[in-house]
């Protein structure tokens, strides 16, 4: 496993922008296939988008595709979700995870590590 920390949530007015990292402590992190999730409270925790060992392949759900941006940096041994045009229904706590295989990389089994999550409010 490998443990991470996410930063960079807050506060943005609809339309704007917000940028997410995720820490990851360990040597294995280029190993690692990166996703990050999210959950609203009452709802059930859902992906939003995965990135490949060497950063050469990324994934998004229909929901944020065209508005936010997965990338790493694993020299860093950091992720990162950019996030831009936010809505009001992107408003949850942001979830960075990791896995050993891209096998069902939407799903939370396919991830072994969890960080503590970040919330994220969109206001209107």
């Amino acid at each position: 496993q490998v443990q991470l920390v996410e930063s960079g949530g807050g506060l943005v007015q609809a339309g704007g922008s917000l940028r997410l990292s995720c820490a990851a402590s360990g040597r294995t992190f280029r190993t690692y296939f990166m996703g990050w999730f999210r959950q609203a409270p009452g709802k059930e925790r859902e992906f939003v988008a995965a990135i490949g060992w060497s950063g050469a392949s990324t994934y998004y759900s229909n929901s944020v595709k065209g508005r936010f941006t997965i990338a790493r940096d694993n020299a860093k041994n950091t992720a990162s979700l950019q996030m831009s045009s936010l809505k009001s229904e992107d408003t949850a706590v942001y979830y960075c995870a990791g896995g050993t295989s891209s096998i069902g990389y939407n799903t939370r089994r396919a991830y072994d590590s969890w960080g503590q999550g970040t919330q994220v409010t969109v206001s209107s």
